[in-house]
């Protein structure tokens, strides 16, 4: 079962649900969740996570419905380039795979933090660089394992965030720790609602940061089995799954942990015996959580670093399909992997975090200046998807045609728009109260990196904003293999 351009359609539904799912749900959930309800108090905490959550809903009802209609391996930045201007989908490509090749150099970093709590005296990088190694191969062995992979790491993370809510739920109530805490933490001094509406504003950067990898889902329609069929099933199960646990996990941990806990700063792997997972487990009166919740965390790392080689090579391949990036990365191997962009990619990875070792500024550059990536990317579905609407409209087409309507258009992705440029603004408001420029320059770097990028697309091809009328809307016919 092939693509148009060699890659295998051999990602089953359950995979392609599990990647999403497993995109999402990482350190910034098993970690950072504490600092948020620490900025904002749990009230301030929830509602920042719902209102992302509502934003993520109807960008990926956006994705779903031009994924189904067309299932291609580029995604958002093919369809930047054929709804809205080739400048923004060239611009959107490059961004994107940057993104996540500097993202995959971060987690194989926090490969080797993680293990430092088993081993303190080995050298962390001999770790970071075994899971580069793995993951590596995991990729060039076949899109199945890849997928195979990510289902069952995943699926311990799942099975994690449900034992912590049963263990959660049965202590708030005192069962397992034999004081009732009920709602008590959600009216301690200021509680619910913690520092006004900037906190919350600033609340809503972290949120949305702990579901970036969402949008992998329009990655994979390119190696999907049935497209029509699994993008939308997927779509549906992951989003109330991740609105389930980030707002019951949350809750959860509002409830047991007073926001003034200094406990609930910890922000990274590293920070993973005060986790506020391990926290809770500790709290009903299980002892080694910390152990076990390290054991997790290195999971949800290892899967985000997988999913961070799968998703930046099969972006830097797409690019060499359409001629953005040298030909050689349109290869593909016998088994379907394009291996001259899965070695290009791991080569960046390698590098960055080379420099991690060697030279802190330059690797502190890079992980700033890819910082914002996942939102541009974020607002090109939301922009791609009004088009890809409107065109189809206004070149006589019936939205009965679609296999998967989006909801609410174009109220969906409009609102998705406006709240991604509220959280890109909101990244670091605190520089500017201040005039750090250094800080603003670390923190939106991705910005000017996009539009350099976009510009130089634009002057050299003369390209432009595409009439509606003009708007390719050719659909892609998935070749399925028929089985005797």
């Amino acid at each position: 079962m092939e693509s148009d351009h060699g890659v295998k359609r051999s990602l089953k539904t359950r995979h392609v649900s599990m990647i999403a799912l497993g995109g999402s749900i990482g350190t910034g959930l098993f970690v950072a969740s504490g600092s948020a309800i620490s900025t904002a108090g749990p009230g301030g905490a929830l509602l920042a996570y719902a209102g992302i959550g509502l934003m993520v809903f109807f960008l990926m009802t956006s994705l779903g419905e031009m994924a189904t209609y067309l299932p291609v391996t580029g995604s958002f930045a093919t369809y930047a380039r054929r709804f809205v201007d080739p400048a923004m989908g060239f611009a959107m490509g490059w961004n994107y795979w940057f993104n996540w090749a500097i993202t995959l150099a971060v987690d194989i970093s926090t490969v080797g933090l993680v293990f430092k709590f088993w081993f303190p005296h080995v050298p962390s990088w001999t770790f970071s660089l075994g899971a580069l190694v793995i993951i590596f191969l995991i990729n060039a062995l076949s899109v199945n394992s890849f997928g195979e992979t990510e289902y069952w790491m995943a699926l311990i993370k799942v099975v994690t965030v449900l034992i912590f809510l049963a263990v959660g739920f049965l202590t708030i109530f005192g069962i397992m720790s034999g004081h009732a805490t009920l709602l008590e933490n959600f009216v301690y001094k200021k509680a619910p609602f913690v520092g006004g509406i900037p906190s919350i504003l600033s609340v809503f950067v972290v949120a949305g940061f702990s579901f970036q990898g969402t949008e992998l889902i329009g990655i994979t329609a390119g190696e999907s089995e049935d497209p029509e069929k699994s993008i939308p099933k997927a779509i549906k199960q992951v989003f109330w799954r991740i609105i389930l646990f980030y707002i019951l996990a949350i809750f959860v941990i509002a409830a047991l942990i007073p926001y003034t806990s200094p406990n609930l700063l910890g922000s990274d792997a590293a920070d993973v015996a005060i986790s506020p997972f391990t926290l809770v487990f500790r709290r009903a009166g299980l002892a080694g959580a910390a152990g076990v919740m390290n054991a997790v965390i290195l999971t949800s790392v290892m899967s985000a670093a997988n999913s961070g080689m799968y998703a930046s090579t099969r972006m830097l391949f797409s690019l060499g399909v359409t001629g953005d990036a040298p030909k050689i990365f349109s290869r593909v191997n016998g088994r379907g992997i394009p291996m001259p962009a899965l070695i290009g990619t791991a080569a960046i990875g390698l590098l960055t975090f080379a420099t991690s070792i060697f030279g802190d500024r330059i690797y502190t550059f890079l992980v700033s200046a890819s910082g914002l990536s996942g939102f541009i990317a974020w607002v090109g579905i939301a922009l791609s998807h009004y088009r890809f609407r409107r065109a189809f409209k206004a070149q006589g087409h019936e939205l009965s045609e679609l296999r998967y309507h989006a909801k609410w258009f174009p109220f969906g992705p409009l609102l998705a728009l406006v709240l991604c440029i509220l959280v890109i603004i909101g990244q670091d408001l605190h520089s500017f109260a201040s005039f750090d420029w250094q800080a603003i320059l670390f923190s939106y770097m991705s910005i000017p990196l996009f539009l350099v990028l976009f510009i130089y697309y634009k002057v050299r091809h003369k390209t432009h904003l595409i009439p509606l009328e003009e708007v390719d809307l050719t659909p892609h016919k998935v070749k399925v293999e028929k089985k005797d």
